[in-house]
Order: structure tokens, then sequence, then C-alpha cells
């Protein structure tokens, strides 16, 4: 289609990983893996939340939406990544390509809201615990969790606008194995100051604003925790928190080095990019079970449950 004697775009080309087949058929099952345990961890966190009283408090409340999210992103990402390992044409549609873009910013969105909702609910849980049950009851944790998905979608939506009023006029060759706004607004022939605009705008707001809580929640907590005599108490207060520290830092720390790669399309962003869309989500739910005594003595009930219901 031509416009003003310039090509529009249609199509876009995802350039991948590799160009090797073998190690194309290589990764296609690593990352297949990876899916299906991440998709399994999530669910399964689910599950154990949905069906044991003993979770029935907020800080599981948010986890289950933070294991819901995980599971949602890791699908918009990682089913395209597996189609094109296989294919010989790796293209992706302009709607598609946008529609992957628009998820992705929600997701992230969301879950930096998310994790800062969690942290103030430690901070709640911590620093105020006789007035905890009237500050964290089920009204304000469902307000909370409702305005993160609120803020995810507005700032999807306005982005992803945004960016579609660009016009592309060739290449179309995306330097990454899935659609991002960084990689495709560098393919924009019009003048990118709105959208780029808007990325950084949501970026400090949204990202460093988001930041700014968690790291007062924790300092908060810290300083605490600290103050407690008593070693069993300091102890009990670092092993609650430190999951939910943990999943943090590697969020916030793989996606502040993705997005501030100062090279697009080069080995070290494809990395973090990797890092960020596929391996965080199948983190979160080991951290969780792993490190979280009430999740295990949960997970050991629920199994225990089906086990009898089997025989």
């Amino acid at each position: 289609m031509e416009i003003n004697n310039e090509t529009t775009v249609t199509v876009f080309v995802l350039l991948g990983l590799s160009n090797n087949p073998q190690i194309q058929v290589l990764l296609f099952v690593l990352f297949l893996v990876i899916y299906l345990l991440t998709v399994m961890g999530n669910l399964l966190i689910l599950l154990v939340i949905n069906t044991d009283f003993v979770l029935q408090t907020p800080m599981y409340f948010f986890l289950k939406h933070l294991s819901f999210l995980d599971a949602f992103y890791s699908s918009i990402i990682v089913p395209k990544l597996l189609e094109n390992l296989l294919s010989k044409w790796k293209t992706v549609s302009f709607l598609e390509c946008f529609t992957q873009i628009s998820l992705v910013i929600f997701s992230g969105a969301t879950e930096a809201c998310l994790l800062s909702v969690m942290a103030y609910d430690r901070f709640q849980a911590v620093c105020h615990p006789l007035l905890y049950t009237v500050a964290m009851n089920r009204k304000v944790c469902t307000v909370l969790v409702g305005a993160s998905w609120v803020i995810g979608i507005s700032t999807s939506l306005i982005n992803t606008l945004l960016l579609a009023q660009q016009h592309f006029c060739g290449p179309n060759l995306i330097h990454s194995f899935a659609c991002e706004f960084p990689p495709v607004l560098l393919l924009a022939c019009s003048d990118p100051y709105s959208s780029t605009a808007s990325i950084l705008t949501t970026m400090v707001v949204l990202g460093f604003g988001t930041l700014v809580l968690l790291l007062g929640s924790y300092s908060r907590i810290i300083m605490t925790a600290l103050g407690i005599n008593s070693a069993m108490g300091r102890s009990k207060i670092f092993t609650t928190c430190s999951s939910h520290f943990l999943v943090v830092t590697i969020f916030y720390g793989s996606g502040m080095f993705r997005y501030m790669t100062p090279a697009p399309g080069s080995s070290l962003e494809q990395v973090l990019s990797m890092q960020y869309s596929v391996v965080t989500p199948l983190l979160n739910p080991l951290i969780y079970s792993l490190k979280n005594k009430e999740v295990k003595a949960a997970l050991r009930r629920t199994l225990t449950r089906k086990s009898r219901l089997t025989f």
C-alpha cells in the first residue's frame, strides 16, 4: 500500500535468537520446558491459595494475582517464540505485533503496582501489627488490586495507541524474539517524540514511583526489625519478607537493565530480554514455594488431599 509515495509496513519480521536449525531445535525444547514449568508452577500456586484455608490472608490474595499475571505474561511471549523457532518465515502482522506490545506493557505495569501493594502489605503487617486486620481488610485489598489492574490497562492503552500512530515505512526487521516497545519504536519513520515522551514518562512515574514505594516500605520494615530485641522476632520478619524482596530485586533489576541497554539488538539486550520475559515468570513460583514455609505446608496439604481422593 502506498501513502505519499512511501510504503506502509503491514508485517514485521522477528529476527529471533539464532538462524542455526540445530540450535533452534534445542532452544525450542528448552523454552517449551520452561514455559510448561512456568504455567504449571503459577497455576499450582493459584490452586493452593484458592483451596487452602490457612492462606486466605491479604498477602496470599496479592500473590494469587501475581501468579496469574506471571502465567499470563509468559503466555504472551513464549508461544510465539516457540512458533518462530520452528518456522521458516518469522513474520508477525502489524495487529498481532501491537497486541503483543500492549499486553506486555499491561503485564509489566500491573506487576510493578502489585509488587508495591505487596510491599505495603508487609509494611502494615510488620510496623502496625495491631491495626493490620483493619488497615488491610478485604475491601482495601480489592481496591488496591483493582487499582493495579486499572493502572496497567491505562498505561498499556496510552503507550500502544501513541506507538500505533507512528508511520512505519521500512525496514521491518525487529531485532528481538518478540514485539516489544523499544525495538519497534526504532523502526518508526515519523517523528517518535510523542511515543518516546510517553514511554519515558511511564518509566519515571510508574517505574521509579513504585520503586520508591517499595524502598520506603522495606526501609521501614528493616528499621522495625532491627529495633526488636528478640533474635527470633527479627528472623521471622526477614524470613517472611525475603521471598517478596527477592522477587522485587529480580523484576526491577532485569527490567531496568533491559530498558536501559544502549545497543538495540545486541547479545546483552537479547539475554536481558530473555531473562525478563521468560525466566522471571518461572522463578517467582519457585521462590515463593521454596522460601515460604506456609506455602510449602499448604502444598503438602493439597497433595495429601488429592492423593486421598485418588484412592
